[in-house]
């Protein structure tokens, strides 16, 4: 039946993204949507409740990505069918394995190495007086070395064990970490400087808004943005939050979408929090509104 899935192709309200969508031709359901060039796709599932304290962002709709950036002639339906198939399961998608590195999140750790613990609970970086020290990156949070391609190999720092910074934590969610079982476990690939060809996250929150895989939903903008029409869940949004060291984007998280009292809300690892986190201390995390974060949101990308 998804063989014969019929498609409707749309733009977004600027003219910039180009999305696919997919519907069953015998009941019109829809299946899944996904944007021209990008690896996210997003699709419905079983209606859950993502949730940190008092906050709740509630839907049906799963975000899981694709082998590749999408294209027309690059449609399987078999990986559609499986996608659907662990959202009825309630696999972990984008959002869920994001949830797993907030406070007070329990261990879990790899199926094939019981002694690796891949999630749980993830400061922001080591203590260096009243704050936290940036740099520490996925496989900092492992305690492993990661090989890259033609970049020679980064050893972790002992002293950034189970910690995330805030492009850390994303590179740990979109690339080190499986969204989906079985052939294709949903990492997309990471380097550790920017690709000309886009092709890899690279570490840096503004290297991922110029760098990264996928399109731009909301190009950069020199003051606050406001324009939420294209935003979809799992998009990344990037902030210019301390003024103080540049006049450039320094943060980055993900976008959950809108909570039960009606605010774009995101997720992100930051230092007055000391790790991931949706709640609203130490900055609200919304998009919308005048709090900290809110006005310095300036630019979104679809991985």
């Amino acid at each position: 039946m998804l063989n014969a899935a019929y498609k409707v192709r749309t733009r977004s309200h600027d003219g910039a993204v180009q999305q696919v969508s997919m519907f069953d031709p015998g009941s019109g359901r829809w299946l899944a949507s996904f944007t021209i060039g990008a690896h996210t796709a997003i699709l419905p599932g079983p209606l859950r409740a993502i949730r940190e304290e008092q906050h709740v962002v509630r839907h049906a709709t799963w975000v899981r990505t694709y082998p590749q950036p999408f294209r027309d002639e690059s449609f399987d339906p078999d990986w559609l069918a499986s996608a659907l198939e662990a959202n009825a399961r309630n696999e972990p998608d984008i959002l869920a394995v994001a949830m797993q590195y907030i406070a007070g999140s329990a261990p879990i750790h790899a199926d094939d190495d019981p002694q690796l613990q891949i999630a749980g609970d993830a400061s922001y970086g080591p203590e260096i007086g009243d704050t936290q020290a940036e740099g520490s990156d996925f496989n900092d949070y492992l305690g492993i070395a990661w090989p890259y391609v033609d970049e020679g190999t980064d050893q972790p720092e002992s002293r950034q064990y189970r910690c995330l910074d805030c492009s850390g934590y994303v590179r740990m969610v979109f690339g080190y970490r499986r969204n989906l079982s079985g052939r294709d476990p949903g990492n997309i690939a990471l380097c550790r400087h920017p690709r000309e060809d886009g092709a890899a996250i690279p570490r840096r929150a503004h290297e991922m808004a110029s760098h990264a895989p996928g399109v731009l939903i909301l190009r950069m903008a020199m003051h606050q943005a406001t324009d939420f029409l294209n935003l979809a869940a799992g998009d990344l949004v990037f902030f210019n939050a301390d003024p103080d060291d540049s006049p450039h984007i320094d943060h980055v998280g993900i976008y959950l979408g809108r909570d039960t009292r009606g605010h774009h809300r995101f997720i992100s690892s930051r230092k007055r929090r000391d790790g991931p986190t949706m709640s609203d201390i130490g900055g609200r995390s919304t998009l919308d509104g005048d709090g900290l974060y809110a006005q310095a949101f300036c630019a979104a990308r679809r991985l």
